[in-house]
């Protein structure tokens, strides 16, 4: 939200413009901590008439090349922020010296548009990158193989012996289950 309304800007610039006060005593009548903003909105309203005061309710988007031909514009005529506003039809002085830090920091890169929030989740899955298998000797191989081939017996073992007496099997693991419960109760 804006830190004065449109209404308040216009009382202020009616006040100046009817009054016999200057720009600093209005700022200090109405509590407004500079003269500045006062100064700007009599200029821009004068320029502009009651659309100067006015805040755009959608975003204005420019070019890349009309940002640098303002930027060239203030660069060549020494013109200040709010002059270069004005001359290009722009209520707002501040874009421009935004535009001039962001062209100052980054160059022209910086003055292209920029997508705001977060980016879209991609509808392919993250490929995770795949890393080289580091070659085992022959030894290591070979206790590999040997670790799979127990693994393999044991899961068999186990398989077999569920499917001839499938609630033994269960009853055993039940026992153990609540062998491992109890102790972490009584700890």
């Amino acid at each position: 939200m804006a830190k004065y309304s449109e209404e308040f800007k216009r009382m202020i610039v009616n006040e100046y413009l009817n009054g016999w006060l200057g720009y600093d005593r209005l700022a200090e009548k109405h509590g407004i901590p500079s003269s500045t903003p006062i100064k700007q909105w009599v200029r821009m309203w004068r320029v502009f008439g009651k659309n100067g005061l006015r805040r755009k309710q959608t975003k204005q988007v420019y070019s890349v090349q009309f940002k640098v031909d303002v930027l060239h514009f203030m660069k060549q005529t020494g013109a200040s922020y709010q002059d270069t506003a004005i001359e290009f039809e722009m209520n707002e002085p501040s874009i421009v010296a935004r535009w001039n830090r962001e062209f100052l920091a980054k160059g022209v890169k910086g003055l292209e548009e920029q997508a705001k929030g977060r980016p879209s989740m991609s509808k392919k899955p993250k490929q995770k990158p795949i890393k080289p298998e580091k070659t085992l000797s022959r030894e290591e191989q070979l206790e590999r193989e040997n670790e799979l081939l127990r693994l393999e017996v044991a899961y068999l073992k186990k398989l077999k012996a569920f499917q001839e007496n499938p609630d033994a099997f269960l009853e055993k693991h039940k026992q153990r289950w609540r062998s491992n419960s109890t102790k972490k109760d009584s700890d």
